[in-house]
């Protein structure tokens, strides 16, 4: 019995409903006046819940999609402004003991080497990460208790925030591990973590066993009710993602949509961000054999419709997405993404690419500079702010802020200043003479004049060499 309340898996994503919601969609993708309805609803910027945003995402009206389309976009702009956050992975460990069929780092794969960063070469790592211009990473590892325990992130977590290179630092660690116990969340949460990050991989029971036939993984309920243990064990910022392909979209765009209404309903604050990665090629991963891959159109629907159903949550895309598919999504909801990543272990601290430890094919392969500066012939401002975790604006007062449209107030300006440092510190001549550009054009979008005025006073300081400032 679905009920949005319950701490049971099944119960909070109940198969039932999700049918039962996606039937109700069938029924009601070409009814204009129905989905015209959701539609005006959305625009109060409220949300949707996944009945009424799983209409949206099946309607087969193309001028109604356009208007989805025009909404996504809408809400893109009054919630996130045309700010992209920018982060790296750092893959501490492909060590595990899981059997996962579409992830080359399953137990039983012995073509490629086991590799498991010392503290020394995390350092090297980080300074590499740093020197690239990097602020915030999302540390990856397997899942493997004796090769990769809790006390071996946690001191990871303390090694990166320790190194300071030149004017380097990581201001922010988010975490993607295994689901774990809420004594381990606590761990985390009490070593500085932002936010930490699991994704479902499917919502569907019996695909996800059969997609992971051994290891701890396999346990559904435990791995579905990680989020409220983490939340148990004080980290209130979290973040969602499925890896579309391995189920039917709709199925998984419902559940995704379930768990966060089931966060919002328990804890009083949806997730932090929804990830949206599809499957692609790994090692011994073949994508034809995962017949529900979705392709470009569809993958833009879901962005889109992800972002009017729960406008306040970021957004975030990998470098699995190539140049193109990236630029599409931008504008339709996306607010973070990767730049410059490698997802080898150990891989940026090779001058050539390593290939044999990579969790996945990388399909945008341009260097972070590459990247700042073609978001910024978008028209985008880079960020690598990270004041909001930084100053206590998390879980349940960053979503007051956000629902509110008022932390707008404090990113624009905090952008600024993380952009005008990687300016300073790491830019090409190319990219410093058109990122100044575009901080000046924006400097007048900051409407607060004592604001504006302390902002202008920040980026010459900046510019003099002080850094680290933050609304």
């Amino acid at each position: 019995m679905y009920n949005p309340k319950s701490m049971k898996a099944d119960e909070f994503i109940d198969n039932q409903e999700i049918l039962d919601s996606l039937k109700f969609a069938d029924d009601n993708k070409d009814n204009a006046e129905a989905i015209k309805a959701i539609i005006e609803k959305a625009k109060e910027c409220k949300g949707l819940n996944h009945r009424e945003a799983s209409v949206l995402l099946a309607c087969d009206i193309p001028e109604l999609n356009e208007e989805i389309y025009a909404l996504a976009r809408k809400i893109k702009e009054e919630f996130y402004g045309n700010r992209i956050v920018l982060f790296a992975p750092l893959y501490l460990s492909n060590y595990c003991i899981n059997g996962c069929t579409y992830c080359p780092y399953h137990g039983k794969n012995k073509t490629i080497p086991r590799v498991k960063l010392t503290q020394e070469q995390v350092r090297k790592e980080v300074i590499a990460l740093q020197d690239m211009g990097h602020k915030r990473l999302a540390i990856e590892a397997g899942e493997d208790p004796k090769n990769n325990p809790i006390e071996y992130i946690l001191e990871c977590i303390n090694t990166i925030y320790s190194i300071k290179h030149k004017n380097g630092a990581i201001r922010r660690v988010n975490v993607n591990i295994a689901a774990t116990t809420v004594e381990n969340y606590r761990k985390l949460h009490e070593a500085g973590i932002g936010t930490y990050i699991l994704f479902q991989e499917t919502y569907h029971r019996d695909n996800y066993e059969k997609l992971h036939p051994t290891g701890p993984k396999h346990d559904y309920a435990y791995h579905t009710e990680a989020m409220d243990r983490a939340m148990q064990g004080g980290i209130d910022d979290v973040g969602l993602g499925v890896l579309f392909g391995l189920d039917k979209y709709r199925y998984e765009f419902a559940g995704l949509l379930m768990h966060s209404e089931h966060l919002e309903a328990v804890f009083g604050v949806g997730p932090h961000t929804i990830s949206v990665p599809r499957i692609c090629p790994a090692d011994d991963i073949d994508v034809k054999d995962f017949t529900d891959a979705i392709d470009d159109d569809t993958f833009a629907k879901l962005v889109a419709c992800i972002r009017i159903a729960v406008p306040y949550t970021g957004m975030i895309v990998s470098t699995r997405e190539s140049q193109k598919s990236r630029e599409r999504v931008l504008n339709l909801g996306i607010s973070q993404i990767s730049g410059g990543s490698r997802t080898s272990v150990g891989g940026y601290t090779e001058e050539e690419r390593p290939e044999d430890t990579t969790q996945f094919d990388v399909s945008d392969r341009r260097t972070l500079d590459e990247v700042i500066k073609w978001l910024m012939d978008l028209d985008y401002i880079p960020s690598f702010c990270t004041a909001c975790y930084r100053e206590g604006r998390t879980g349940d007062r960053f979503m007051a802020l956000c629902k509110a449209k008022q932390i707008q107030n404090c990113c624009l300006p905090n952008a600024l200043m993380t952009l005008k440092e990687y300016l300073e510190d790491y830019a090409s001549p190319e990219t410093k003479k058109v990122g100044d550009a575009i901080i000046e054009k924006y400097i007048p979008d900051v409407t607060n004049p004592k604001a504006k005025e302390v902002l202008r006073e920040r980026l010459n300081k900046i510019t003099l060499g002080e850094r680290d400032f933050r609304f």
